[in-house]
């Protein structure tokens, strides 16, 4: 059987590539609490109650946990269904503890896709229905869902272009490896056309769309954002633009755009949220050698003004894009060709910038540019010059955000249909 060949090649690799992740986990931190989670022992998990269907959903770091809110909340109200929730980040595994514990029966780490690792966390947390968010498909996960004759469901499932080109080189195992997921839904037509590709049944694929456009945020008032921008040293009246998940190379890059920005008079801050803090000490240095006064957010309160304003935690993103005029959206520039999501700041009405490489959200990208609703550009210079233009116009940065949160009334909808499936699949 094809699992067979899985299971023995995963340990062998897990043994090459584990010094390259455990070194991340170090510099990421927090890992260290419940960190048997990896090996399937999930820890105390309470009795299945009589006539409760229990759902154990993966959902892999911050974004995606952030996504399913609305859909545990519409579970939630159900008296017969309980969650389990699991994640992959130790971002994402404290953002789950803070926010959900009250809404499920449990919050673990997913446990390595080894045979005796996910056969050990089956048994013991003994779902009803499993759910994987976005792009996980864990072949060890779903067989023990099959062997178990349980439903797999994959929502938001989308596929990149990195992962689609890995996937088509075993496109024959797929069916194999993965024929227990019993429904698909996709986030775009282009999606559901990639996964009926690499093999998956037509019949089990539905388009139900970007559940994070469904994102519920919850707006700050003046007073509160008046706080936030003193905590960081960002005054009270200038404009903001924001670097939003950033990734290397890109800070620099608007490091520069607003050092150009402030030369031609326009009174605008900086505000740099990296997509991993772990950056922490690499931004730190350029910003010393940017001769900008700068505030590092983990440090505490601001005790005064600065020009650049360092965002270096997690869960903050949604506050911290109310702050600002224009965005960013990060992992689009320069070598980064997959982007991160502008859902939220178009959620917000902020004017929206992003670079030629937003892969992962190319139908999203390509829907704000036809409702000229956000602005492509292709190098630094470009950013420099359409943040500056944006800066200095108001009246055509307010058009740009104003597009951008009708263009996102009218896309929601996503989290309603997948419901919908989840009670469908907990029926059958």
């Amino acid at each position: 059987m094809v699992i067979w060949l899985y299971r023995f090649l995963f340990l062998p690799l897990l043994l090459v590539l584990a010094p390259y992740y455990l070194l991340r986990m170090w510099r990421r931190g927090g890992y260290r609490r419940d960190f048997y989670n990896r090996f399937g022992f999930m820890g105390p998990v309470p009795a299945k109650s009589q006539g409760v269907k229990r759902i154990w959903i993966q959902a892999v770091s911050v974004g995606e946990t952030l996504a399913i809110a609305p859909i545990l909340r519409k579970l939630t109200t159900d008296p017969t269904v309980e969650i389990y929730l699991t994640t992959t980040t130790s971002t994402g595994y404290a953002l789950a503890r803070a926010n959900y514990e009250n809404d499920t029966i449990g919050v673990g780490y997913f446990p390595l896709d080894f045979w005796f690792f996910s056969a050990r966390a089956w048994r013991e947390i003994k779902p009803d229905l499993v759910i994987l968010t976005e792009g996980e498909r864990w072949p060890e996960h779903i067989h023990q869902a099959a062997k178990r004759g349980m439903p797999v469901l994959c929502i938001n499932a989308r596929m990149s272009d990195r992962s689609y080109a890995r996937m088509r080189l075993i496109r024959g195992l797929v069916p194999s490896l993965m024929g227990g997921v019993s429904k698909l839904l996709a986030v775009s037509a282009e999606d559901a056309e990639r996964l009926q590709d690499l093999g998956f049944a037509p019949d089990r694929i539905d388009i139900t769309g970007n559940i994070k456009l469904d994102v519920v945020i919850t707006e700050l008032s003046a007073q509160e954002r008046h706080t936030w921008r003193t905590e960081l040293g960002l005054g009270a009246d200038d404009l903001i633009l924001l670097g939003s998940s950033t990734w290397p190379g890109e800070e620099a890059a608007l490091v520069g755009a607003w050092q150009k920005i402030r030369e031609s008079g326009i009174s605008c801050r900086l505000l740099l949220v990296p997509r991993h803090m772990e950056r922490r000490e690499e931004l730190v240095e350029l910003l010393e050698n940017s001769d900008a006064s700068f505030h590092v957010r983990s440090t505490g309160i601001a005790q005064r003004e600065v020009d650049v304003a360092l965002a270096d935690t997690t869960g903050e993103l949604q506050r911290l894009t109310q702050l600002a005029d224009v965005v960013f959206v990060g992992k689009s520039l320069g070598d980064h060709t997959e982007g991160q999501t502008p859902v939220e700041a178009a959620a917000l009405g902020r004017a929206i910038v992003f670079g030629p490489g937003m892969a992962n959200f190319r139908a999203i990208a390509a829907d704000l540019l036809g409702a000229e609703a956000a602005l492509q550009v292709s190098d630094p210079v470009e950013l420099s010059k359409v943040c500056r233009e944006l800066l200095e116009v108001p009246e055509r940065r307010l058009a740009l955000g104003e597009a951008a949160h009708r263009w996102h009334r009218a896309n929601q909808g996503a989290v309603d249909r997948t419901v919908r499936a989840i009670r469908l699949l907990l029926g059958a």
